[in-house]
């Protein structure tokens, strides 16, 4: 990290990105519903760049124009393939999915177009898409605004996947994203946008597909994504206090999984749990245990274990909704069984 790092809040650490990209390189553009106020009120003289609901695009319309801030119609799939097909076309387009819960209106661009055209092509051409989608419950956005669907996209060959924990990982992995010629999936949790840390001023990006170990330990791993880095890092403080030395890993990317340092810290620690807030059937957190038990089962002193929300939707109710999200407590839970305690 620079020495010009300063403590910003996420939402304004993606918004750097963006911003930063797009002075770097005319053929970066965005498009999304209500990114800049409204879909035809640029072309009518209206520019209030209102910055969609998460304000991560705000002033960029008034820098950039209508050309390249381009609010669209409500037409996943539409928006979702033009950006497509602007990327085979040259430009570096980043599209913004408001919620991950639509990715079923645009599947069919992403599935069978964005994963699949360059290697159909025979590397002919690159499709350098950025997709920025939000996941995460516990803001009491209902059932079809609050899943964590990112296993969906890790399952199709051909796409990338990161989930930045804080304003320094949003920041890097998103220009790196912008930066990468193949088609990337970036996903916001909606509980992080007021989340701050030290972000430097200058543009950098993040190697997709690593992880990072935010804190080491040895007695056992306790591996989160996205938000749940953060519940992680909550249990692994509790634990220490029973005298359990918890290493956490902060996954950061779901395509690639960086097998490799998961399991070169399960070696040193003998026990697993992973924290995903997805559901858990065909989870990434079933991927990495699946991963450990084929590559490290000889190293485990006891049964890998994962803490997810339950098989079902996110639910309205408050009080059902904090119980359907992994917490500290729950990951203290799983660990002390780990352990034996």
């Amino acid at each position: 990290m620079t020495t010009t790092a300063r403590e910003i809040r996420y939402r304004d650490a993606v918004n750097e990105a963006l911003r930063q990209e797009m002075q770097r390189d005319p053929d970066v553009i965005i498009l999304g519903e209500d990114i800049a106020g409204g879909a035809g009120r640029a072309q009518q003289g209206i520019v209030d760049a209102w910055g969609g609901p998460f304000r991560t695009t705000q002033r960029l319309i008034q820098e950039f124009g209508p050309e390249r801030v381009r609010d669209t119609p409500i037409s996943e799939g539409g928006f979702i393939g033009a950006a497509i097909g602007a990327a085979a076309a040259g430009l570096r387009p980043v599209a913004e999915l408001m919620f991950v819960d639509f990715v079923g209106v645009c599947l069919d661009q992403l599935l069978n177009n964005a994963a699949k055209m360059r290697y159909m092509y025979g590397g002919q051409i690159t499709i350098p898409v950025t997709i920025v989608t939000r996941i995460g419950a516990g803001v009491g956005s209902a059932a079809q605004h609050s899943e964590s669907f990112y296993s969906i996209f890790a399952h199709i060959p051909g796409l990338k996947g990161v989930v930045p924990s804080d304003p320094y990982t949003a920041k890097g992995l998103l220009t790196a994203a912008i930066r990468d010629d193949d088609p990337v999936v970036l996903f916001e949790h909606k509980k992080l946008y007021n989340r701050t840390g030290p972000v430097p001023q200058e543009a950098y990006t993040l190697p997709i597909g690593k992880a990072r170990v935010l804190k080491p330990g040895k007695d056992i791993t306790l591996v989160g994504i996205s938000l749940m880095t953060w519940e992680c890092m909550a249990a692994a403080e509790a634990l220490a206090k029973e005298g359990v030395d918890a290493e956490v890993i902060d996954l950061l990317s779901v395509s690639p999984i960086d097998y490799d340092a998961v399991l070169e810290s399960v070696r040193k620690t003998h026990r697993l749990v992973v924290v995903d807030e997805d559901t858990p059937r065909c989870s990434v957190a079933s991927e990495i245990i699946s991963i450990v038990a084929e590559e490290a089962l000889d190293f485990l002193d006891a049964p890998p274990r994962k803490v997810t929300a339950p098989h079902t939707p996110v639910p309205y109710s408050r009080p059902l909704e904090k119980l359907y999200v992994p917490d500290a407590a729950r990951i203290v839970a799983a660990a002390r069984a780990a352990v034996g305690r």
